[in-house]
């Protein structure tokens, strides 16, 4: 049966209102990947068969590099297709884009079979297993950015030095500042309404030219996909203003990092009936939720942090988390709880703005799941600073993730080993990437004074 979204689009095709479709997936590092087809094409072709594009796609590095040692396709099998498979309920006419539709599709072999690895699958696995214990999940990121006064060209003109933010001062709710970057900022906010990606709120956040816009809550794959989208966009929109913003998880060492809060709620399969707040207070769901997030956040914290620069936000106060504790609305933890009734949520700190959505969204679920399985209890709630406790600490370094996961039999069980292999060799990939690298630092350090 055909999706409704789907006869809209193909009608707006031969009405001429829509002359491009953008066939899209998100590859491992988050990004969207994929092709441009003319609204004929995909009204002829893509539509019922879907398109191809390359496996090498899910195995290269930020740079697109093909890294080698992967099972799903290699130098030695030839870099195959796979299919992108238009999901007909994903379809958005980007306001910024007109005259263009984006279709977000899912990957397949050449079998038909799901690509097990590819991140939006990943999701809907966990999303799968969820349903299969009778939860559906509710949830919502926050993502922050860093808005500068340089296009993307002339970013790297300067080697991303003495970049000029577009705010001169901490401009945490600061309005008046606020105004100054509105011709940006509100204009994400607007084509993004118009797009149909519900935006909640803007402000400016605790750095010069930094700020947070806040998307809907929904069920998680639709939300991952905005998330998506909206990252994507923001970024255009800001080419078309001829200005630039960076969602690095640290820009720079002396000011705040940019994060991406996961907030996050358990409903019965209608989605009507919360799972976290029973008889007034707070469910034993919520406790083993928070109790398996808690317990394996060390564990899967590359799917949170999953580039070298992540682990540097993780500043003592900084509100960046150090330490996995919880409590109510305790900005200090890794683990913050809000709300009650329908509201009532778990808000994980760890993951930084440069965070794969699809991941980190699984990573989530996927640890609490277990939580509830293994009825696992959280610790007691935290009061006070967390950055002054005993608490264990978020992992300091990727190396350290690394370790943690390749130890993890809590991460072959939640994700399958096929999953757990694909990723910790991404996580070593891109350790020993960095590894290789000479940096500014060790030049400035090191150049005249060794």
């Amino acid at each position: 049966m055909t999706d409704p979204k789907l006869s809209a689009l193909l009608k707006n095709i031969r009405s001429g209102k829509i002359r491009t479709v953008v066939l899209v997936f998100p590859d491992m590092q988050g990004r969207w990947m994929g092709k441009r087809a003319t609204g004929r094409h995909f009204a002829e072709t893509v539509a019922s068969h879907g398109t191809h594009a390359c496996a090498y796609l899910l195995t290269v590095d930020m740079e697109m590099d093909p890294v080698p040692g992967y099972d799903l396709t290699s130098w030695s099998k030839g870099y195959q297709d796979f299919h992108m498979v238009p999901d007909q309920g994903a379809i958005w006419y980007p306001a910024w884009a007109p005259g263009a539709a984006l279709v977000v599709c899912d990957v397949l072999g050449m079998d038909d079979k799901p690509i097990e690895v590819a991140p939006r699958q990943i999701l809907k696995n966990q999303l799968a297993r969820a349903a299969a214990k009778g939860f559906s999940v509710k949830m919502a990121s926050e993502l922050e950015f860093y808005l500068f006064r340089e296009t993307y060209e002339s970013a790297q003109k300067k080697g991303y030095h003495n970049l000029e933010h577009y705010g001169s001062y901490i401009e945490d709710y600061h309005i008046l500042q606020g105004a100054k970057e509105e011709f940006v900022v509100g204009e994400i906010r607007n084509l993004m309404e118009k797009t149909g990606i519900p935006v909640e709120t803007s402000k400016g956040e605790w750095g010069p030219g930094q700020h947070e816009i806040n998307l809907g809550y929904s069920d998680a794959l639709r939300m991952a996909d905005w998330h998506t989208i909206y990252k994507h966009g923001a970024k255009v929109i800001a080419i078309s203003k001829g200005v630039s913003m960076t969602f690095m998880a640290k820009f720079d060492s002396r000011l705040a990092g940019s994060s991406c809060h996961l907030h996050t709620s358990l409903w019965d399969k209608s989605g009507k009936k919360p799972m976290f707040w029973e008889g007034g207070k707070p469910s034993k769901n919520f406790r083993w939720f928070l109790g398996g997030q808690m317990a394996l956040a060390r564990e899967l914290a590359f799917f949170f942090a999953p580039t070298v620069n992540s682990y540097k936000r993780y500043q003592s106060s900084t509100f960046a988390p150090t330490r996995i504790a919880w409590a109510h609305d305790n900005r200090t933890c890794g683990f913050r709880v809000v709300g009650e009734g329908g509201g009532f949520r778990i808000e994980n700190r760890l993951p930084g703005a440069d965070a794969n959505p699809y991941l980190a969204f699984a990573a989530t679920i996927g640890a609490g799941l277990y939580g509830i399985q293994h009825k696992i209890e959280p610790p007691a709630e935290l009061h006070g600073n967390a950055y002054e406790s005993n608490v264990a600490p978020v992992p300091k370094t990727l190396y350290e993730a690394i370790a943690l996961l390749e130890k993890s039999k809590a991460a072959r069980e939640i994700f399958g080993e096929t999953v757990f292999k694909h990723y910790l060799h991404t996580a070593r990939a891109e350790q020993a990437a960095y590894d290789r690298a000479v940096t500014c630092w060790e030049r400035e350090r090191n150049f005249e004074r060794i």
